[in-house]
């Protein structure tokens, strides 16, 4: 499979030709394979006239990353990892190959299977048959990936933005450390469930040596990809606000770094992560009118009380005192949500259904957007009865990757 037109380069089949004739399926390092791609006449377009969303593939390169404001997919795995690597070299090794899987897998490619029968594939192969599916990768760091236990881990510790620290806690949670943070968040979208889960395998196996995996979450919505405010499994409608900042200038207000923050993060942003257990049970012997009272929105039309459309302008004043959206407002600030419903089977304990939203947001100022409203949310909203954090993170996005570049160069070489 080969890239679209939207960026020039190697194409795949020329990718598998290249790997093969050097006997290798990653050995190519990044700045060689993008070396090589420049004597290579760029790949051609997807066929014409293509309009399925699952042969749509999306460029890994780019003044941002993509999966931060690209239109939200229907599936998405978060992977938290903890680097065991005892030196940046190691680390380096392994950040290259992320990227260069990455960018060959939303191209809708895989690796080789191999050329010797009695070691291991390349690749998984679960997708050798299925095309990209709008994929997406983007890398975040954590506070430990700078700092741990007060050490300098490589050499970086300078380079940690200012905004990039745990999430203070909040009252009413009940987070669990085992699924919570890590030196590295890998967010992987798909709108096809196993292009993703291909995509989060072979990060976890490309790892092997260099880092472990902390947690893995899986998740989904319906409805964002046909353009309409996806549910979450209280039945209202999540991420309506979006619309007031959907704009470059908008972005750039709201989710896209400050001048004043190191130059890797220049085009990057502040990705929040809570895991919030929802308490179906509690919720379903609810009024309609109690559920629309916690939201301050009508369940069906998403509007805003005393409005009639999901986008017309709320008024804080029309909702209860309590009010999820009531809040919002009151907060004064803008994030951009990128949430997704889970589902972990039934607690064994209780017979309930343990399920809720992976809450992820994007801001270029987390203590002046995100931690003001969390806490407010947190001591206020009437959403408290029905819901339970479980699990936080904080990680700092890099802006964008040119040709050629890995993941965290600007960090590990600069």
């Amino acid at each position: 499979m080969e890239r679209d037109n939207k960026q020039d380069g190697m194409s795949r089949r020329d990718f598998l030709k290249i790997t093969a004739s050097v006997g290798v399926g990653l050995a190519i390092g990044a700045s060689g394979m993008a070396a090589v791609g420049k004597a290579l006449s760029p790949a051609q377009p997807a066929a014409a006239g293509a309009e399925d969303e699952k042969n749509e593939r999306i460029a890994l390169y780019g003044e941002h990353q993509p999966g931060i404001v690209t239109p939200q997919q229907t599936y998405m795995y978060l992977a938290s990892f903890k680097i065991t690597a005892a030196d940046k070299l190691a680390v380096i090794r392994l950040f290259r190959d992320w990227t260069k899987f990455a960018d060959l897998s939303m191209a809708g490619g895989t690796m080789r299977t191999g050329d010797n029968p009695l070691l291991p594939p390349s690749d998984t192969g679960e997708t050798l048959d299925l095309p990209a599916s709008r994929l997406t990768v983007t890398f975040g760091f954590g506070p430990t990936f700078f700092r741990l236990d007060g050490q300098d881990r490589f050499g970086i510790a300078s380079k940690q933005p200012q905004f990039l620290k745990d999430i203070p806690r909040m009252p009413r949670e009940r987070l669990d450390p085992l699924l919570s943070g890590g030196d590295v968040c890998v967010q992987v979208c798909a709108e096809d469930q196993q292009v993703a889960f291909h995509a989060v395998r072979n990060f976890i196996r490309l790892s092997t040596g260099s880092a472990t995996v902390n947690w893995l979450q899986e998740g989904f919505i319906s409805g964002g990809s046909g353009g309409q405010t996806p549910r979450n499994l209280f039945g209202f409608k999540d991420g309506t606000a979006n619309s007031l900042h959907q704009t470059p200038d908008g972005y750039r207000d709201v989710v896209w770094a400050g001048a004043d923050e190191p130059d890797w993060m220049q085009g990057g942003t502040y990705m929040a992560y809570r895991k919030v257990r929802m308490l179906l049970e509690v919720w379903d012997r609810s009024s309609l009118a109690d559920q629309e009272d916690t939201f301050g929105r009508y369940k069906e039309s998403g509007a805003a009380y005393g409005k009639k459309d999901e986008f017309d302008h709320a008024d804080p004043s029309t909702m209860p005192v309590g009010a999820h959206v009531r809040l919002a407002k009151e907060s004064k600030q803008l994030i951009h949500r990128r949430g997704f419903s889970y589902t972990d089977g039934v607690d064994p304990r209780t017979g309930n259904v343990n399920a809720g939203l992976l809450f992820v947001s994007f801001q270029r100022n987390p203590e002046e957007q995100f931690i003001p409203m969390l806490k407010l949310m947190q001591s206020k909203d009437a959403l408290n009865e029905y819901a339970m954090h479980i699990a936080s993170g904080m990680f700092a996005c890099p802006g964008g990757l040119r040709e050629g570049q890995y993941i965290g160069q600007n960090i590990l070489e600069s």
